[in-house]
């Protein structure tokens, strides 16, 4: 099931017997959970509400057959049990097999029995096939929480905003998303923020984004490399310099900028070979955007000046490990020497 089908269902207040629910998007996921538990309604932990993990997997089939006394169903959270994994500890992989096989069976046997007294949600990072896996997608319902891809993120931004009144163009939507990220918990505080600040009726603009939204290094990283890359050398100081006053850490700064160079040389390589460079980048679905900014900055630069960049930075990071520069003058003399 597609996750917009789930969230109709939860939000059409239909509450099905078991779920698999899995996937990156942990935000979204966490959502959904609320959801489900706040449909299933009163719970009493031990009693009609058990949590399963990979330390009390064994009990798994014990607490779904134990009646919900005092209660028309029982709801059983099952997180990170390890029996969908695709890399089982090998140590244990034996044991969850064997847990896997019985509690298949049992669900075979007994589901239609039980399936109107419990409410069996397996929440998990990843999955692999498996025969459990399919006794659940043909029993109930599947769900993979994936990365939002930027125009599903604008739309779920959008509606929050409207549903307090407040106005925000497209391309002021798509700014908001490069400066702050795609992490959907970061989205919605930030959003929030910029909704109290303009109120009711008010417009969101760029303005406000730049005043008030907390910048990802990753945002700020671009802004640099563009100053960088017009030789604009007194505006790249000032980035980095902001970003140290903000009290990022300079080694997460070196290697958020080695990263960057990195894919703008990929990015060079990838059109060179006309290559596609969402594959050659290694994007997730929720950064596709960014692959018109490593185009537009990687024309900023000749490959071989990413190159000698990216050496700089290695060699800069050897000379500050064994105490020959500070980090930040590192920085600023390979701003330098570039522009």
């Amino acid at each position: 099931m597609k996750l917009e089908d789930l969230e109709k269902e939860l939000k059409q207040r239909k509450l099905d017997s078991l779920y698999l629910l899995y996937g990156e998007e942990r935000f979204l996921l966490e959502s959904c959970l609320k959801k489900i538990k706040n449909l299933f309604g009163e719970t009493l932990k031990g009693i009609n509400y058990i949590e399963i993990d990979e330390t009390n997997l064994d009990e798994i089939i014990s607490d779904i057959e134990t009646p919900p006394f005092g209660f028309e169903k029982k709801l059983i959270f099952a997180k990170n049990t390890g029996l969908f994994k695709k890399e089982g500890k090998k140590k244990n992989k034996k044991e969850e097999n064997s847990i896997q096989v019985k509690l298949l069976e049992f669900l075979e046997e007994n589901y239609e029995n039980i399936k109107d007294s419990i409410v069996l949600v397996f929440i998990e990072q990843d999955i692999e096939k498996s025969d459990l896996v399919s006794f659940i997608e043909k029993n109930g319902i599947c769900c993979n929480f994936e990365y939002q891809k930027p125009n599903q993120i604008q739309a779920r931004i959008k509606q929050i905003t409207n549903a307090y009144k407040v106005n925000i163009d497209v391309p002021t939507l798509s700014y908001f998303i490069e400066v702050c990220g795609t992490d959907m918990q970061e989205l919605i505080n930030e959003i929030r923020k910029l909704i109290e600040y303009v109120g009711e009726n008010g417009t969101i603009t760029k303005q406000d984004i730049d005043n008030l939204s907390i910048k990802k290094i990753e945002s700020v990283i671009f802004d640099l490399t563009d100053s960088l890359g017009k030789k604009q050398t007194k505006q790249a100081i000032d980035v980095l310099r902001n970003l140290i006053l903000a009290k990022e850490p300079e080694q997460k700064i070196l290697i958020t900028l080695y990263n960057h160079f990195k894919k703008l040389y990929l990015t060079k390589i990838a059109l060179k070979e006309n290559r596609n460079l969402i594959e050659a980048l290694n994007l997730k679905p929720n950064q596709t955007f960014l692959t018109n900014k490593y185009r537009t900055q990687a024309g900023y630069f000749k490959t071989q000046e990413i190159r000698t960049i990216l050496q700089k930075l290695t060699d800069l990071d050897y000379k500050y490990k064994i105490g020959l520069i500070d980090l930040t003058v590192g920085f600023e003399s390979i701003l330098c020497a570039y522009c």
